[in-house]
């Protein structure tokens, strides 16, 4: 392995272990100000990692080219899904922009007004990133690392659950996911 490899792959595990500590750690924090303060670190040092690995792929992979990469992106999506297209890469740039604009709003505003966010706002905003998140490490990965993104995605989403109260271990999944008489649907 290169020395450019290495370090665009070592770049993108930092940031996606980065991205699972910190949504575990706020999904859990409960307004604890050292949980959020730990949870902050771990979402920043993601997002400037996710930030060094896009300089890493666009050095070493793509020749500094956004055409380069626009192609390499088609040529994988191709790959997976038989359809050459790399508009995925506009997705990765709208992520990349959209978590610096999180983070800035983090360290700006403060731990308690990013908690006061509008509950709809965060659910979107974990979803499009568990969505990226899963498509690179469980539909674009392989081996190992597809099972270890796919049990990496199912535990964020326990722990999510079981933060919302939804789950417990002495209360099954089914009745957690179950909407009641008293919720409407």
């Amino acid at each position: 392995m290169s020395g450019g490899e290495f370090l665009t792959k070592v770049t993108i595990w930092i940031a996606v272990a980065g991205y699972f500590a910190g949504a575990a750690v706020f999904a859990l924090a409960r307004g604890r100000a050292s949980w959020d303060s730990l949870a902050r670190l771990a979402w920043t040092a993601a997002c400037v990692a996710l930030l060094a690995h896009v300089a890493c792929a666009f050095h070493f992979y793509h020749g500094w080219s956004g055409r380069a990469a626009y192609r390499d992106t088609a040529r994988q999506t191709a790959e997976v899904f038989g359809l050459d297209w790399g508009g995925g890469l506009y997705v990765n740039y709208a992520l990349l922009a959209a978590w610096v604009a999180d983070v800035l709003w983090w360290w700006r505003r403060g731990l308690d007004a990013y908690r006061r966010r509008p509950w709809p706002l965060v659910a979107v905003w974990h979803a499009f990133l568990l969505f990226i998140v899963f498509n690179a490490t469980v539909v674009f990965a392989d081996g190992f690392v597809r099972w270890a993104g796919f049990g990496a995605c199912l535990g964020l989403c326990c722990v999510w659950l079981l933060a919302a109260g939804k789950f417990s271990p002495r209360r099954p999944l089914a009745r957690a996911l179950a909407i009641t008489k008293d919720q409407t649907p």
